[in-house]
């Protein structure tokens, strides 16, 4: 019986009828040698679609001759496959979308893809995602890969989701033809093997033709079995190969003979497992390439769990010590060696699809939807499952770190880049490891879980909004270190952590130098370094005079000395925070005399009181400073690698002493520091008449120097504040994020937030809890320190808290009411009618809390000036 062409017709009516016709939705995955024989079947597929009056689109991507010319009435889509998986995609979705149902789709040959996206893994993530919606729109679509080229990653999922598997064969001038698959449609012959003669498509029936035909190429029976190579897998081995001139013999054999025809050379090798593996970004893959060597990229990929890029955070990890390392072999012995391992990003994507959680993308990548559907992937990642190859290599992890504590960080491609710190957006999980083999891979999973889940988060997409990201590619690499330190009973902690700057733009003294740079020093672990701790304070070290502190002049240094430690706790699997004094009790074998000292100020106040007992030591750090290399290390240590990227460095750091002499460093982190401070500008007038002034502070001040316009202020009353429960302060908090959000969140604001206490602290009771998305946006934070008397502005030099107002450039100022040197002249605002009402009529309750104001509002006077001179640390703010 003939099978009648119909609309939906490949153009040969003898194979529409051995396939017994195509169906709308149905994708046909040709599987071919070359892509000259795809062709073969595109050209009068094309034409039939054509000569029916049906849209055709032909998606160009590939390296090969094009399918469909100019002159062939298709309409041309050219895509470039080095934008990122995420444009690619979102590219063709759009145009699928517009075309609507029943159109007729040619794509190039999908192997190509791999020669930019350098894995089997993100191809079939294209194929899951793209086919189903084809299927939806009821269109038919041509996709060809080439034969014993991919793995099962790739092969598996798209034999799985395609509709048709066709399996092509050039032998001795004809083409065969082999259905693999063809979903819905029956007939006695239609896998067997088949001749293509003119219009005909004959079954093959003698087995001495098939066996030849079916030979003549390498070819498995067992094609979904098979541990076939992908191409990340033959590139990494090859290079081995090239770095040790051996390799296993059984290996041997699974690798091509020749590596791509794009790879000549150990330069052009290394360049492209640059790209393939540490960053696509230009100004990082010119640092690596002159840093990095054939032997440091292997270490990485042996040390890399799936396929793709490690990410932002691993990168600058391994940057900087290598860069180190090159310049100096003082360094080699210095250094703790890195013991950590790279979740790459294409296992992200995957764990993505695989749970259903990809659509939620698609809204992420435009500004007026962004958080639309947010919450609802978030919970959908937490709960989702890993592949069973993932599993595997994460439980062989597990297995290397044994009972060592390990932390979990993100590591997307976009973090720590020049220009982008995304500083405190995603998380971090420390696993303190203990417990059972299942137990410590639940913990595991469950951390990696968060970190993916953190990338959907309101203030990580907020971040991406306001800075223009939303439609770079954002995968989730994961860096998983091992934790430095030590244990001390059921206790684990490093014994010193912090953050550096080579660039300091706190100049809270007329003798120190920006460039030389400072720290930011705590005891135990370095999360109260880069978290804000509102119940306690941190050293701040400036490298050119390292014993002068910001609090001299206003009070003892001692009396705000960090009191708290941070601790990884072996018997309850956690972190917690332990007073220092419990640490200097209970483990005397630390050389804790380089980091605390007793107070000699108050050692005598107790005498004088009659308590002969000797005060719990301080931990100032004094010995540390003064007696040991470690402060002329960290200064060396910035400027080398700040030269090294010709641009300002951020360090996260730890310090143990092996004895009383000998120490090592772990440098876990560096990024580029988004920072300026060095303009130079008019000094601030003397002449300014005190009763147009309504603030004149000497720091702390941190940001860049300038004169700007303040257009509104926005004012927390502290005594009225200071009197409401804790749940209203929230409210303040919430109500102030709302009136920022007024304005539109990508155009500059000239706001001025004056409150009482610290602007955004976890701690109501200390000032003022808004987060960080609420006030990005407004032009300087100013402090007064007026809530207690115990209160004084920790500088939040270091922490994510104080990254986010470098990055968005707003100028952080501290007012004493009470020191002379001060000025805070609140009554002006007064004169001004308070715009709160008219802004947020529902937010009337606050009005006697919060006061917003205009200056033009003011009698007599129409403009107020911020003049911020950063260097010499003074500021005034005044009308005229």
């Amino acid at each position: 019986m003939m099978y009648t062409q119909h609309a939906l017709s490949t153009g040969l009516p003898e194979l529409d009828q051995l396939l017994r016709g195509l169906m709308p939705g149905d994708n046909v995955v040709w599987q071919v040698d070359c892509p000259a024989d795809y062709s073969a079947f595109v050209e009068p597929y094309a034409q039939h679609a054509l000569d029916q009056g049906k849209a055709l689109i032909y998606f160009r991507f590939a390296r090969h001759p094009e399918l469909l010319d100019a002159n062939s009435g298709a309409q041309i889509c050219h895509l470039d496959p080095n934008d990122g998986f995420e444009s690619f995609l979102d590219h063709i979705h759009c145009v699928i979308e517009e075309a609507g149902k029943g159109a007729f789709y040619v794509f190039d040959c999908l192997s190509d893809l791999t020669s930019d996206w350098y894995s089997d893994q993100m191809l079939a993530n294209f194929f899951t995602l793209t086919c189903p919606y084809l299927f939806d729109l009821e269109t038919v679509a041509y996709f060809a890969i080439l034969r014993n080229y991919h793995s099962n990653y790739a092969s598996t999922p798209i034999r799985k989701t395609t509709q048709l598997l066709l399996d092509v064969y050039r032998h001795r001038d004809h083409i065969y033809l082999q259905p693999l698959k063809v979903q819905q449609r029956y007939s006695p012959d239609m896998h067997m093997l088949h001749r293509w003669d003119g219009d005909a498509f004959q079954p093959v029936n003698d087995s001495s033709t098939i066996a030849e035909v079916l030979t003549s190429t390498q070819h498995s029976a067992m094609e979904t079995a098979i541990d076939r190579l992908d191409v990340w897998q033959r590139t990494f081995l090859r290079a081995e190969e090239i770095q040790s001139n051996r390799l296993p013999a059984d290996m041997l054999e699974r690798v091509p003979d020749t590596l791509p025809p794009n790879i000549q050379g150990d330069k052009a090798l290394l360049k492209r497992l640059l790209r393939m593996i540490v960053s696509r970004e230009s100004r990082l893959l010119a640092l690596a390439e002159a840093h990095f060597s054939l032997e440091d990229v292997l270490a990485i990929s042996r040390r890399t769990i799936g396929t793709g890029l490690i990410g932002g955070k691993s990168v600058g990890m391994l940057l900087a010590s290598a860069i180190l390392k090159k310049t100096d072999s003082r360094w080699k012995e210095l250094l703790e060696v890195h013991d950590s391992f790279f979740i790459a990003s294409d296992v992200f994507y995957t764990f993505l699809v695989q749970n259903g959680c990809w659509w939620f993308r698609k809204n992420q990548r435009d500004p007026n939807t962004f958080l639309q559907g947010a919450e609802r992937a978030r919970q959908r990642i937490l709960m989702g499952s890993f592949p069973d190859y993932i599993l595997r290599q994460l439980e062989d992890m597990l297995a290397y770190y044994g009972h060592a504590p390990i932390i979990v960080r993100s590591s997307s491609l976009l973090e720590d880049s020049f220009g982008n710190a995304f500083a405190g957006k995603y998380q971090s999980v420390f696993c303190v490891n203990q417990g059972s083999r299942y137990q410590r891979l639940e913990n595991l999973l469950a951390a990696i879980r968060t970190v993916y889940a953190s990338s959907m988060s309101e203030d990580a997409l907020a971040y991406r909004a306001r800075h223009g990201l939303l439609e770079r590619d954002e995968q989730m690499a994961l860096l998983v270190q091992r934790v430095s330190g030590a244990r001390h009973d059921h206790l684990f902690y490093t014994q010193a952590a912090g953050v550096g700057f080579s660039y300091n733009p706190f100049r809270w003294s007329e003798h120190i130098d920006p460039d030389a740079g400072v720290l930011r020093l705590v005891f135990g672990m370095g999360t109260r370094a880069v978290d804000r701790a509102d119940d306690d304070y941190t050293r701040i070290v400036a490298l050119n005079d390292p014993m002068s502190l910001p609090e001299s002049g206003r009070a003892h240094g001692t009396d705000y000395a960090q009191q708290r430690v941070d601790v990884l706790d072996l018997q309850s699997n956690q972190m917690v925070t332990i007073d220092f004094d419990e640490v200097h009790n209970q483990h005397p074998k630390l050389p804790l005399s380089l980091y605390a000292s007793t107070d000699v100020r108050r050692a005598r106040e107790l005498r004088d009181q009659g308590i002969y007992k000797p005060p719990a030591p301080t931990l100032n750090f004094a010995r540390l400073i003064k007696e040991t290399s470690f402060i002329e290390d960290m200064r060396a240590m910035l400027k080398t690698i700040e030269t090294a990227y010709a641009y300002p460095v951020d360090i996260e750091y730890t310090l143990n002493f092996l004895d009383e002499a000998r120490f090592k460093i772990n440098l876990v982190q560096c990024r580029p520091l988004q920072v300026q401070g060095s303009q130079k500008i008019n000094a601030v007038p003397d002449h300014i008449p005190e009763a147009q002034t309504l603030i004149d502070t000497r720091g702390p001040l941190i940001g860049h120097s300038r004169i700007d316009n303040v257009q509104r202020i926005i004012y927390v009353v502290p005594e009225e504040y200071s009197e409401l429960p804790q749940q209203q302060r929230y409210e303040v908090a919430r109500l102030i994020g709302r009136l920022m959000a007024l304005e539109d969140y990508r155009e500059p604001a000239g706001t001025l937030l004056i409150g009482p206490g610290r602007w955004g602290t976890s701690s109501p009771s200390l000032g003022v809890p808004v987060t960080f998305t609420e006030i990005c946006r407004v032009l300087a934070l100013c402090e007064i320190v007026a809530m207690r008397e115990d209160l004084t502005p920790d500088v939040s030099l270091g922490t994510h808290f104080f990254s986010e107002l470098v990055e968005m450039n707003i100028l952080y100022m501290a007012v004493f009411p009470r020191d002379p040197k001060n000025r805070l002249q609140i009554p002006l605002l007064k004169r001004a009618p308070n715009l709160l009402q008219k802004l947020l009529p529902e937010e009337a309750a606050f009005a006697h809390i919060v006061r917003v104001v205009e200056p033009g509002d003011l009698p007599e006077n129409n403009e107020c000036i911020l003049h911020a001179d950063t260097m010499n640390q003074r500021a005034v703010c005044f009308f005229k």
